[in-house]
């Protein structure tokens, strides 16, 4: 799927690239990044834990686990595809 950005002249396509060819990794740097700015994936949200792994099914990790305003828990995987 194509990314554009949006000016005055219309659409412009943005060059296709890579978590790897932009040097970033997903744990270190998106992560992170995430876990700073948690509010852009979900509103009014609180990052209580990273790398979750202490539930009943714990075979895969949680990367951010959050909980919501009414103390809902919310998990976030972090994916470099």
């Amino acid at each position: 799927m194509g990314v554009f950005k949006v000016s005055n002249e219309g659409l412009i396509a943005l060059e296709s690239t890579s978590f790897e060819q932009e040097g970033l990794h997903e744990r270190f740097d998106l992560q992170r990044l995430l876990r700073s700015k948690i509010e852009i994936l979900a509103p009014e949200t609180l990052v209580i834990a990273e790398e979750f792994a202490y539930w009943d099914e714990g075979r895969r990790r949680i990367d951010l686990l959050a909980l919501d305003k009414q103390a809902n828990p919310r998990g976030h995987r972090t994916q470099a595809r």
